[in-house]
């Protein structure tokens, strides 16, 4: 792992394409400080692109724009791209989480689609010499205020709702130079960092396979994303 292989475009991280490169320069990013285009690129990703369930962990980050939502692996993708086309330098971390975590989000009917571990993953920026981790883009804020509506004023540890933190009312999510976390609590596995996704799924594949993989694709994720456009609609 080098400096220049952590800021190299792949197949996944096509942040050379016309779609990422349209969209840095109509936001004009790169005239901000380092501090300001992490969080530029990190708030874009937590609230612009919504929570939702795409077709496949190794979606390539244009993809994950084009579809406007994702769950931690795919949005994940994305912001990787932004962050290296914003010359930061950024890895990829690679987990399992245990499939609790999720329930509420995915519905009880199709709870059995979900594997016991389910691959997930952050993204680890280098900035001020250290190492930080950044993972509370995962929920989009209007997502998590109606869990945190829906739950009170609950602040011991919470697990559900494809949330596993040590506060629900008051998660680390906001960008302040330091890691954000809102899945931590949940991690079962380590598989240790890579250069980019593509050698973590190339390793260790996607989250389903055979016919699980094509019932998902094709039906059960659109119920997903309807549970979830549910959730975040919720009034008390």
């Amino acid at each position: 792992m080098t400096q220049d292989s952590l800021l190299e475009s792949t197949k996944m991280l096509d942040f050379q394409g016309e779609a990422i490169t349209s969209l840095l320069e109509s936001k004009g990013w790169m005239k901000l400080s380092e501090y300001e285009r992490i969080g530029a690129a990190y708030d874009f990703v937590r609230n612009e692109i919504s929570f939702g369930y795409n077709a496949s962990d190794d979606l390539t980050a244009s993809e994950v724009l084009a579809d406007g939502y994702g769950q931690c692996n795919t949005k994940g993708t994305l912001l990787m791209a932004l962050l290296r086309a914003l010359s930061i330098p950024c890895r990829f971390h690679g987990f399992t989480i245990d499939n609790l975590l999720q329930k509420g989000a995915i519905p009880s009917y199709i709870f059995f689609l979900a594997p016991k571990y389910i691959l997930h993953s952050w993204v680890e920026v280098y900035y001020e010499g250290k190492w930080v981790d950044l993972e509370g883009f995962i929920l989009d804020q209007g997502y998590l205020s109606s869990v945190q509506q829906r739950f009170g004023n609950r602040s011991e540890p919470y697990q559900g709702y494809a949330i596993a933190t040590k506060c629900l009312q008051r998660p680390p999510v906001e960008w302040k130079g330091e890691s954000t976390y809102i899945q931590k609590e949940g991690i079962h596995d380590d598989f240790g960092v890579f250069d980019n996704p593509d050698d973590f799924y190339a390793a260790h594949g996607t989250n389903l396979s055979g016919i699980k993989k094509v019932l998902y694709r094709y039906f059960f994720r659109h119920l997903m994303n309807w549970n979830v456009k549910r959730i975040r609609e919720y009034k008390k």
